[in-house]
């Protein structure tokens, strides 16, 4: 249960990252997030991306399941006196609209069925930053370990292939002094 549960809501729990503490990924893309733009932090847990994301001008929409981690993310923006609109609720269901979003963040989070709703709530034009792991986790020792938190090599990109991929990859790079492997793409949605 903690494998999914890590999985589902976020990886980075009370033993890594502390709250500000962005990934690579979203530090190298992040000058797509300014004042006014609107951001979709899906799955955000304690929120580390969605504060970075308000700290930047943006407004932030942060949604995750567990009431815990949403009120870490509420003390943590309240630290850094940014306001982000918070919701509980569970990313099975929640609809999160159409084309309403310049930037939507999935960091450490995979719902196949549910990445069609996801691509559609960016907006023409917008953004997409993903990123989670990859089956070869397993290998390392920690993380999720069932298939349906792990991706196959190239699924990232199948996945979010009707976006133009601006830059995807497949790595092993270390998290807090551990290893993980990780698929991540950074694209963008057509105009017409």
């Amino acid at each position: 249960m903690s494998n999914e549960k890590e999985a589902s809501t976020g990886l980075f729990t009370k033993r890594s990252q502390p709250a500000d503490l962005t990934s690579t990924w979203f530090s190298w893309h992040a000058d797509v997030i300014g004042p006014g733009r609107r951001v979709l932090d899906l799955a955000c847990g304690a929120g580390r991306h969605a504060v970075a994301s308000a700290l930047r001008g943006a407004n932030v929409v942060a949604v995750d399941q567990d009431p815990e981690r949403l009120e870490a993310l509420e003390r943590a923006a309240a630290q850094r006196r940014v306001s982000i609109d918070v919701i509980r609720a569970d990313l099975k269901t929640w609809d999160p609209g159409r084309d309403a979003y310049d930037v939507v963040l999935l960091f450490n989070y995979l719902d196949r069925q549910r990445m069609p709703d996801f691509l559609d709530a960016v907006r023409p034009g917008g953004y997409l930053l993903a990123e989670t792991y990859l089956e070869q986790q397993r290998l390392q020792g920690w993380g999720p370990r069932s298939d349906e938190h792990l991706l196959v090599s190239g699924e990232l990109m199948r996945l979010t292939g009707r976006f133009e991929l601006i830059l995807g990859r497949e790595v092993i790079e270390t998290i807090d002094g551990r290893p993980a492997a990780l698929a991540s793409v950074f694209a963008q949605r057509p105009v017409a």
